[in-house]
C-alpha cells in the first residue's frame, strides 16, 4: 500500500539540504504506518518513539 506522500518522502530523503521532518494531519489516516514503512524500506536502522503514551 504505497501512498502518494511516499514519493515526497523519497524526495525529502535525497535532498542535500533536508530539514527535520514533521508529519501532521488528521487522526487515524496512516501517518505512523507510513513513517514506519518508509523507515523500514529506506534505512538500515530506525527507531520509533511515541511521546503520547505514558506508563503511569
Amino acid at each position: 500500500m504505497k501512498r502518494t506522500i511516499y514519493n515526497e518522502l523519497l524526495v525529502w530523503k535525497s535532498s542535500s539540504q533536508r530539514k527535520p521532518l514533521i508529519l501532521y494531519g488528521a487522526r487515524q489516516v496512516g501517518k505512523t504506518w507510513l513513517l514506519k514503512e518508509f523507515a523500514n524500506n529506506e534505512y538500515k536502522d530506525s527507531i520509533y518513539i511515541n511521546y503520547e503514551k505514558t506508563n503511569c
